[in-house]
């Protein structure tokens, strides 16, 4: 007598290939990875930091009284 086979397995891992080529396919037209996006936000948060601790600070009042 033969081995059961269990069919859903074999449709689920079908759906998932298909999927995987469809993103990899898709990915360049939307744009950047989660990781490349998470990444430039560090950065961009890292950039405006360091642009905030060279600020040069005005004193208060009115110039010419102090």
């Amino acid at each position: 007598m033969g081995k059961v086979v269990n069919l859903n397995k074999y449709r689920e891992k079908k759906e998932r290939d298909e999927r995987a080529t469809r993103t990899t396919e898709v990915r360049p037209k939307s744009g950047h990875t989660k990781k490349e996006r998470a990444a430039s936000k560090t950065e961009a948060l890292r950039h405006d930091q360091t642009l905030d601790d060279k600020q040069i600070e005005e004193p208060e009042g009115p110039p010419g009284k102090g």
